[in-house]
Formats: C-alpha cells, sequence, structure tokens
C-alpha cells in the first residue's frame, strides 16, 4: 500500500491509499521537532484505534516546509522499509513540467494540486486552495502548471488583526448572518469571509483576462466549502485534490522511471 503524506505550514496529513481508494486519513499539527520515531507511534496508535490494517510498501511526501522532510522520510525508511518520493525533488518526475521564470522553485503543494486539477477537470484551470495562504495556480491546456497568485490565508489574517489591535478579539472563521455586524465579533467575521468572497472573485477575474476563456475555477483545503456558499464562482470543491495528486505522481513516477526531470 500508499502513503501519502502532505505537509502544509499548519497541519500534516497522512493517508493509506489501497490501490482503488483511501483506507484512512489522519491529520497532525505541523512540528518540525517531531521525530520519526513519534510519527510512528502515533501513526501505529491510530491504525489500531481504526483497525486499519495497513501493509505500507511506498510513500510520497510533498511538503511546504522543509525542515520536516527529514524525519519523514527517516519514517519511511526505518519503520516502512521504502524510500518515499519527495515531490519536487530531482529524481520526482511529472506528467508536465512547470513553465515559470529560470531558477524558481515551484511549492510542490501547487505542483500536486495542478497534477490532481487536470486529471479530473482537464485543462484551462484555476486551483484556489485555502490553506495558511490563499494560492491560485493557474494550469494549462496540457496540464503545466504556469503561474498564480499567494494571498494570505483567512486565518492568518484574522490572527494578525488579532495581535496587532489589542481591542480586537481572537474569532474563527465564519459565514456571519448579516453583512453588518452589530458586535465586535461579528464585524470581523463579515469582514474576513466577504472580504476574502471579493479577493477570490476579483483575483480570479484578473487571472482570466490573460486566459483562454472559460477557464474552469475548483477550490481545494480546509476552508474551501465554506467560502463555496458565498460564491457561485466555483465550478468543483474538491477536498481529497492534494492526496489524489500525489497518488497520480506517485503512479505517474512507477510507469516512467527513467531518470530524473528539472523542475525549474
Amino acid at each position: 500500500m500508499l502513503l501519502a503524506i502532505d505537509c502544509g505550514n499548519t497541519n500534516t496529513v497522512f493517508s493509506i491509499w489501497d490501490g482503488t481508494r483511501f483506507r484512512a486519513t489522519w491529520r497532525i499539527s505541523t512540528d518540525h521537532k517531531r521525530t520519526a520515531d513519534e510519527y510512528f507511534v502515533w501513526l501505529q496508535s491510530l491504525m489500531a484505534l481504526t483497525k486499519t490494517e495497513a501493509d505500507v510498501t511506498e510513500a510520497i511526501i510533498s511538503s511546504t516546509v522543509p525542515r520536516v522532510v527529514f524525519n519523514l522520510r527517516v519514517l519511511c525508511n526505518r519503520y516502512f522499509n521504502c524510500r518515499p518520493l519527495v515531490v519536487g525533488k530531482p529524481e520526482c518526475r511529472l506528467p508536465q513540467a512547470p513553465r515559470v521564470d529560470q531558477g524558481v522553485t515551484v511549492g510542490p503543494d501547487r505542483l500536486v494540486n495542478t497534477v490532481a486539477g487536470f486529471a479530473r477537470h482537464g485543462g484551462n484551470l484555476i486551483v484556489v486552495d485555502f490553506g495558511t495562504a490563499t494560492t491560485f495556480d493557474v494550469v494549462d491546456h496540457d496540464g503545466a502548471y504556469i503561474g498564480g497568485v499567494i494571498a494570505p490565508g483567512a486565518n492568518l489574517s484574522l490572527e494578525a488583526l488579532h495581535m496587532a489591535a489589542a481591542a480586537l478579539p481572537h474569532v474563527d472563521v465564519a459565514r456571519p448572518a448579516r453583512a453588518i455586524g452589530t458586535n465586535t465579533v461579528a464585524c470581523m467575521q463579515s469582514g474576513v469571509y466577504w472580504g476574502y468572497i471579493g479577493l477570490i472573485e476579483g483575483i480570479v477575474r484578473e487571472v482570466r483576462k490573460e486566459r483562454p476563456p472559460n477557464a474552469k475555477v475548483i477550490a481545494t483545503g480546509g476552508l474551501a466549502s465554506l467560502f463555496s456558499q458565498g460564491t457561485t464562482l466555483f465550478d468543483a470543491v474538491e477536498d481529497d485534490l492534494t492526496m489524489h495528486g500525489l497518488v497520480l505522481i506517485h503512479a505517474h513516477n512507477k510507469e516512467f522511471p527513467d531518470g530524473p526531470q528539472d523542475l525549474s
């Protein structure tokens, strides 16, 4: 079975793929100090609790936090006796190399979303990923990543507002009942929620001006379903897009294992 690991700035997701479906998915906070032994004890406990029998023989990692990759590699080598593929490294091939400025390193999460988005929806695509940052990944007609946009995430913006203004409390992102808030929390939630709806729609509008007509827009990430309630912009909301992309990239490397690919 395949162990797919997606490490983001806030959370790290582990999924077990049995060749036809995801048997289980677990989430843990991202911490570069966590050792391979700690990862394994945690995983082993969850496998036992959920009665997930998993004979892991292969692994693939996507990480936006470089400092955690070493211990994730050790986890795979020591406890699953396999060498993981790491998205973004020269030995990990992609169906299409990104077309960006020479010398630029593209975030692994953006490469994975591009592969999955193209497989499910075809080319001429904009993938909006609601994570610690809100990213917009533009996918060409042949499935290549050709650039995008990075904006602060909604939770990050609320946290910054709370930290910078002493009188403002910490609040969660939520869709307010009304645009006009009648208390501080409601005002903050309205500003962030509808502000981000405006940000998303505005950025997509500008991106579409530079692309062929009718580019599809796909939403993914933890807050995708929440923000999809406030706009008709999205053609689809994909909860498992990143994990699906990891499975596809792993399969591509098994099919075409003939040497490194330049990802610059």
